[in-house]
């Protein structure tokens, strides 16, 4: 087989919605890389949160952010953050409705004064919304493991801001307060949402793979883009060949060119041994 480019979101692609890495994706990665292919992923995470874990899988690179960053080996080909302004803005405004938040940026994860406090019953919503057993044990710190605390919170290096949502008319208020910016949602469905998002405008996944392919002189029908979720549509709409896995939403399995198996039933590992990527 010719030489492919492969993108994988990595929670709920890569790793199960209990942040655990099936064997056999791990397997099926190293395979792919081995028989001559190149294997990126592309994630909302920063570099911050790309754990040990997922680093030491082995990969070509690495587009975060949504697509605000892009890595080849240890090149930074691209880089968009948010403006200074911006950041201090997003920051006061959420102080002053009272919201807690976290700050997204490579350098780490910065939290708000009390979002331990606040936070903590909200990831233990999102743990059960997930499906994930035992979910009254999820604290803020087994979500994320190096949050930082009493940090700076004006910062110029921000990707995203995170934010708890009191209710779905904060994500309607920072929508009006910060439409030159990207402001979403994230952890439900519509007004189930559990956070909002406010980061870098006119990017997403698919214009990074663009972006990266140019660089890499490679083609756009040489691509297999692999997701779970309504974010991941884009970039499974731009490659050649789009993959949701079962385990993912109801939008992006029904525009996705190939359903594999969940996660957990090694859907990755089976979707490359179907392709001939192994």
């Amino acid at each position: 087989m010719n030489k492919k480019v492969i993108f994988l979101d990595v929670d709920g692609t890569i790793t199960n919605y209990s942040n655990q890495i099936p064997a056999s994706t791990i397997e099926a990665i190293r395979q792919a890389r081995a028989n001559g292919h190149l294997v990126f992923t592309v994630t909302g995470r920063s570099k911050a949160e790309m754990y040990d874990e997922i680093i030491d899988i082995g990969f070509d690179g690495y587009i975060g952010g949504n697509g605000s960053y892009i890595e080849v080996g240890d090149q930074v080909l691209f880089e968009q953050v948010v403006d200074f302004d911006d950041a201090k803005a997003i920051v006061d405004w959420l102080h002053e409705q009272g919201l807690e938040f976290y700050l997204e940026s490579n350098s780490g994860l910065y939290a708000s004064e009390n979002f331990v406090e606040r936070g903590t019953p909200v990831m233990i919503e999102y743990t059960r919304y997930k499906g994930q057993e035992n979910a009254e044990q999820t604290t803020v710190d087994s979500a994320f493991p190096n949050m930082i605390y009493g940090a700076d919170l004006y910062r110029n290096d921000l990707n995203k801001v995170s934010f708890i949502l009191d209710s779905y008319q904060n994500y309607l208020d920072a929508k009006a307060k910060f439409s030159h910016l990207k402001v979403g949602t994230w952890g439900g469905a519509g007004e189930k949402a559990l956070f909002g998002d406010i980061g870098v405008a006119q990017i997403d996944k698919a214009k990074a793979i663009d972006l990266l392919l140019e660089h890499l002189n490679m083609k756009r029908e040489d691509t297999f883009a692999f997701g779970d979720a309504k974010i991941d549509i884009p970039m499974l709409a731009y490659c050649a060949v789009g993959v949701a896995v079962d385990s993912g939403g109801d939008e992006i399995k029904a525009m996705a060119d190939y359903i594999t198996d969940a996660v957990d039933d090694d859907g990755i590992y089976n979707a490359f041994k179907h392709f001939g990527l192994i």
